[in-house]
């Protein structure tokens, strides 16, 4: 094997660090080698001096490190069909959006060849942050696969752990907040701007927000809901009427009226200190079952 890079998948990721690796343009040119189900895509890697391979197989051959960039939906079919085509002890670095279970899958179907399972969660958009974007590395190959990040221009990589599936747990477990504050936003938007008190609504946010630790606003926010989940429950379900009436699907406040109700209706009281053991309360109580 030899130090090469192989890219399956060339879409705005993988375009992306092939023309910044390291200091700019052109410094994986040689050394990398890619391809893509989409012909289209052959002309920027060209552009980029990166080798145009016609099949998976031709990307691979003799390649130490390899990055998959596919789609959520390819990312497991790749790792089958790409396991028996890797080099001895090559590093398979799959940075796609999946969950745990689905990348545990594929580092079974890797572990049927010769190479090496690495789960590689990214952690923000590749643009601006390209070479700096934050990296996750999980799995028993998760050091090695830091150093050969780190050596094709990556820096900003932190490993995690030995076990497949702790990268992306954390990556999207971060993402029901991250991407679910985004939903709440444009829900709470549409309303307010149909009710035409956008910026009274933002300034009284505003005036509201404090500077707080996540730990300790967790905390907070699981005690008022076990505390007023019921009595909360209900003014949600008024807001959820008030958006149905201006013509805004509820799609976010139904289910914090759910939420909501969940774990008011618990009746813990009162809720233990610390989130771990409020958690753990509410798991016991049968919360997850949906018993109450």
């Amino acid at each position: 094997m030899d130090r090469s890079i192989a890219l399956i998948g060339f879409g705005e990721a993988g375009s992306t660090f092939a023309g910044s690796g390291g200091a700019g343009v052109g410094d994986w040119a040689g050394q990398a080698r890619a391809f893509d189900i989409l012909p289209a895509r052959r002309e920027v890697m060209a552009e980029l001096g990166i080798t145009v391979c016609d099949s998976a197989e031709q990307a691979l051959a003799g390649a130490s490190l390899v990055l998959s960039l596919v789609t959520a939906d390819a990312a497991p079919l790749v790792a089958e069909e790409v396991a028996p085509l890797l080099g001895e002890g090559a590093l398979f670095c799959d940075m796609n959006s999946v969950a745990p279970g689905t990348k545990r899958a594929a580092a079974k179907a890797i572990a049927t060849g010769k190479g090496r399972y690495v789960d590689v969660a990214v952690l923000a958009p590749v643009n601006p942050a390209r070479m700096k974007v934050p990296l996750l590395v999980a799995g028993p190959d998760a050091a090695e696969a830091q150093t050969a990040l780190e050596a094709v221009g990556f820096t900003n990589v932190r490993t995690v752990g030995a076990d497949v599936g702790r990268a992306s747990a954390i990556k999207l477990v971060r993402s029901v907040m991250v991407k679910g504050l985004e939903a709440l936003t444009a829900e709470m938007m549409m309303a307010a701007h149909a009710e035409g008190v956008a910026d009274e609504v933002l300034a009284s946010l505003d005036a509201s927000e404090k500077a707080i630790p996540w730990t300790e606003r967790a905390d907070y926010n699981l005690d008022r809901m076990l505390v007023h989940g019921r009595r909360r429950a209900a003014e949600m379900d008024e807001a959820a009427e008030m958006l149905r009436s201006l013509g805004i699907p509820p799609l976010m406040t139904e289910n914090t009226v759910a939420w909501q109700q969940a774990l008011g209706a618990l009746g813990i009281a009162p809720p233990p200190e610390g989130f771990e053991a409020k958690l753990t309360a509410a798991v016991a109580a049968g919360v997850l079952k949906g018993e109450n």
